[in-house]
């Protein structure tokens, strides 16, 4: 039997995104000089390579970290249409013509309805498919951190893909399900949660979001950013016209300015600057933008609002942009950008001072 190659690099997505997330996965392969077909699904997308070769060394290239629209990074082999009578069959097939071997299985399938329809399917397959795959030895204990994932669009169509440690989301369907604080005074407030988990390290936090820590929260109220801030033991400056939650008031850690937020300025350098301001794009970022020129915070975490379409094109301006005037004042920082799983019609940009 001819060994299978993964040719396909397979992403998955929020439904209603997959034409900016397949324009970053095809600018992508533009950079490396690798000509591809693209299909797509609700919730996924993936670019197939025309000259059959593998995916591994495009997958490696465009590691998940630089990716803002992918919520997992797969490299995939061809789409298998099963048999209704017997599922397993074709699976164990071509994980043998792969020549796969790996520490753990995950069942996937896209984040609509009908994928979750699949889920008493997947859970009667799960357990006899891993006892065949150990059987054989392609489930094995120690397989270099390597995962199988085995994405179901339908009852008979599957695709089997393959992620390793450092690449790759470590959550099942590449989302963070986040319980909602009851106290919190709106829903947002899981956006700023979310984005720390993305972007800082769980053993960094009680440096990086100590207590007695300082920031500012643009555009705060009700105060669901500003909540999550004082939860940390950060002393807030809330700027909003609008009112706060007075529960959240009551924690004395919280000075609510009545001020614009794009004009407001600090009394002194603060720890973090966060900001929710529904606004264009290019005017939140010409606010942040002065923020970190004139090294107001050390950290900022800030959403763009994006358009309907051509949302990958306005991302990509954007975050030229801002690399370009970070760059001309001489201020060196990390910059990461993603679309989270809390996000609807924005992105969510972390940027750290590296001075």
């Amino acid at each position: 039997m001819s060994e299978t190659v993964p040719t396909s690099w397979l992403v998955y997505c929020r439904p209603g995104f997959e034409s900016d997330a397949l324009a970053e996965l095809q600018h992508h392969a533009a950079l490396q000089g690798i000509a591809c077909e693209s299909t797509h699904g609700e919730g996924w997308v993936s670019l197939t390579r025309v000259d059959g070769e593998a995916v591994n060394e495009l997958h490696r290239q465009a590691a998940f970290k630089k990716l803002i629209f992918a919520r997992q990074s797969l490299a995939a082999l061809p789409a298998l249409t099963l048999s209704r009578d017997d599922r397993l069959t074709a699976i164990l097939e071509q994980v043998k013509a792969s020549r796969w071997s790996f520490e753990e299985i995950w069942h996937e399938t896209p984040d609509t309805n009908d994928g979750k329809a699949l889920a008493g399917l997947i859970k009667a397959l799960t357990r006899p498919l891993a006892s065949m795959l150990k059987k054989r030895g392609a489930l094995k204990r120690s397989a270099g951190g390597r995962r199988l994932h085995i994405f179901w669009t339908d009852g008979d169509q599957v695709q089997l893909a393959m992620s390793f440690p450092g690449n790759r989301s470590e959550l099942v369907n590449g989302i963070r399900r986040l319980r909602f604080p009851s106290r919190a005074p709106s829903r947002s407030t899981l956006k700023l949660e979310e984005a720390w988990h993305e972007f800082i390290p769980r053993e960094e936090w009680d440096l990086r979001l100590a207590p007695h820590m300082q920031a500012a929260d643009l555009g705060a109220a009700p105060g669901g950013w500003t909540w999550q801030l004082v939860q940390r033991g950060m002393y807030v400056y809330a700027i909003d016209n609008g009112p706060m939650d007075t529960p959240l008031m009551k924690t004395g850690q919280i000075d609510h300015l009545k001020e614009d937020g794009f004009t407001w300025e600090p009394p002194q350098r603060l720890d973090w600057l966060v900001c929710d301001i529904v606004d264009k794009p290019v005017r939140v970022l010409a606010m942040v933008e002065r923020w970190l020129v004139r090294k107001w915070c050390k950290e900022a975490i800030f959403n763009l609002k994006l358009p309907m379409k051509k949302r990958w094109d306005e991302v990509t301006r954007c975050l030229t942009a801002l690399d370009e005037t970070l760059a001309k004042a001489g201020v060196h920082a990390n910059v990461s950008c993603r679309h989270l799983y809390h996000d609807r019609e924005e992105v969510t940009v972390h940027v750290r001072i590296k001075d």
